[in-house]
Formats: C-alpha cells, sequence, structure tokens
C-alpha cells in the first residue's frame, strides 16, 4: 500500500473512528447488524442491552457513519452502513487468535 500524506485534520476524522470501534458494546451492535437491517427493538434483543445505552452508542455510530437509519413510523431501523468495518475487524480479530494460539503453546 502506498504512503500518503495525511493533513491533521484527517487523522483526526481517522482516530475518531478508530476510537468508536474501541468499544466492545458497539462492536456488539455492529456484529449484530451483520445479518441485515434491524429496528431498535430487534437489536435489543440481539444485544441484551438496554434502549438507552443501544441508542447512545447507535448515535455515535450513526456519527461517524457506520451504521445508516430510516425512520418508518414511529420505528427507527439500523443497518450498516458499509461492510468495510468488518475488514479491519477480521484483520484484528485474526491477529489476536495467533496470539492466544502463541500463548497456548508457551503455557502447555
Amino acid at each position: 500500500m502506498p504512503h500518503r500524506s495525511m493533513s491533521p485534520e484527517q487523522l483526526d476524522l481517522i482516530a475518531d473512528r478508530f476510537r468508536v470501534l474501541g468499544e466492545s458494546t458497539r462492536l456488539q451492535i455492529l456484529s449484530a447488524l451483520r445479518a441485515g437491517e434491524q429496528n431498535v427493538t430487534a437489536l435489543v434483543a440481539a444485544t441484551g442491552f438496554s434502549q438507552a445505552n443501544l441508542s447512545k452508542h447507535l448515535q455515535l455510530l450513526l456519527r461517524v457513519g457506520y451504521v445508516e437509519r430510516r425512520k418508518d413510523g414511529l420505528s427507527a431501523y439500523y443497518r450498516l452502513a458499509d461492510r468495510d468495518v468488518f475488514r479491519l475487524c477480521d484483520i484484528m480479530c485474526g491477529r489476536v487468535e495467533k496470539e492466544m494460539k502463541a500463548q497456548r503453546k508457551v503455557w502447555a
């Protein structure tokens, strides 16, 4: 991948998006949305979070562009804005899995 020079503003935006992914609650929400669009009630059932807590995290995910919202009457439906977020997750999950295997070998 070629090296790109980025402005401080661009780096701040990138850092903000990584901070959002740094919370396991938001990763669980994104994982639940991997199956497709869901309303808040379905997401509460899928995650076990309270509606207030879920809504707070959904607003942040919406703000940085990880999810999109569609209103239908009184219901709000959320879906992934871009599935590329899982490419990042898959890279990190693979790395963590390798580290855990290496640790098990040391302790075995």
